[in-house]
């Protein structure tokens, strides 16, 4: 995507919620429980969409090991809020991305959910199908909202992490990245960032893309990205940003794998909801700040 073409639409990164995405994927669905990520970040979504259209809602599973039931659920998420159009998009392989059927409701869609699961399910499938092309288009030149939690919004950004344990993340090479759907660019995303301490990870895959920024998304905590380089924190938790620009000392080219890694000079900033951080300039812009007088 050529970053001097600013989207239309919006993106909505979710770093997953505990009772709704880890629990859900193992199996365990709590109907009638609504928590901070269907009222909240789900209601975020649904707002988002251009209001002079009816929500219709496509929901993608190809992350999920349990593509039905969650399909379910984020069906009967949505109808709380007041969104009854909302298909299922059964993508479980390449050739399901070439589904006429699957084509035209993109195009008839304008808003795409991406579950969450396993990332690298969604970047093998999708990747360099006309479907991921299609839904680009979709992104840049339409007002068209595309959602994604856990898995599902690691994938959005360019360089995309699909594996590495959190207690060996400070050792060079146990941190896997790869090529995501390609939505933000010069960014990396972790999911359930605080909640699994995957600091170290995201810290290494910048520390071997100096030139991305990190975002670590904490659960019941996602953002907002808006023309493609506005970053609004929304949720309960925190966003952590990881800048690897002003790196100095780095030694993860000269050690062996399975050595420590060192980094100097690695920007931290957390992000708490209604800030913005701009990926383009690599700055705050501000937010608007509540004082409260004592009595």
């Amino acid at each position: 995507m050529n970053q001097l073409i600013r989207p239309k639409g919006f993106l909505v990164s979710v770093g997953g919620a505990e009772d709704k995405g880890t629990d859900l994927e193992k199996g365990i669905i709590q109907r009638n429980r609504l928590n901070f990520f269907e009222l909240g970040i789900l209601k975020t979504i649904v707002s988002l969409i251009n209001k002079d259209e009816a929500p219709k809602v496509e929901v993608i599973t190809t992350a999920s090991s349990i593509p039905d039931e969650v399909a379910e659920n984020y069906a009967d998420a949505f109808s709380k809020l007041g969104c009854n159009d909302v298909g299922h998009l059964r993508i479980r392989k390449r050739e399901d991305a070439s589904n006429p059927e699957y084509l035209e409701r993109l195009k008839t869609c304008n808003c795409i959910m991406l579950s969450g699961g396993n990332q690298l399910r969604l970047s093998s499938i999708f990747g360099g199908t006309e479907f991921l092309k299609l839904l680009r288009e979709k992104y840049i030149h339409e007002h068209f909202v595309i959602g994604g939690t856990s898995a599902g919004a690691m994938a959005m950004s360019n360089t995309m992490i699909y594996e590495g344990r959190a207690d060996h993340a400070h050792l060079k090479g146990e941190v896997k990245i790869t090529t995501g759907l390609g939505f933000i660019q010069n960014s990396i995303i972790d999911s359930h960032f605080d909640k699994r301490g995957r600091f170290n990870r995201l810290a290494q895959a910048v520390a071997a893309n100096p030139g991305a920024t990190g975002i670590g998304l904490g659960e019941d905590t996602g953002v907002i990205v808006r023309e493609g380089v506005h970053l609004e924190a929304i949720g309960s938790g925190s966003v952590v940003i990881i800048d690897g620009k002003k790196i100095d000392h780095n030694n993860i080219a000269d050690i062996d794998f399975g050595k420590p890694i060192s980094v100097e000079n690695i920007i931290v900033h957390i992000m708490s909801c209604g800030d913005v951080y701009n990926l383009e300039t690599r700055e705050f812009e501000g937010r608007e700040i509540e004082v409260k007088v004592e009595d």
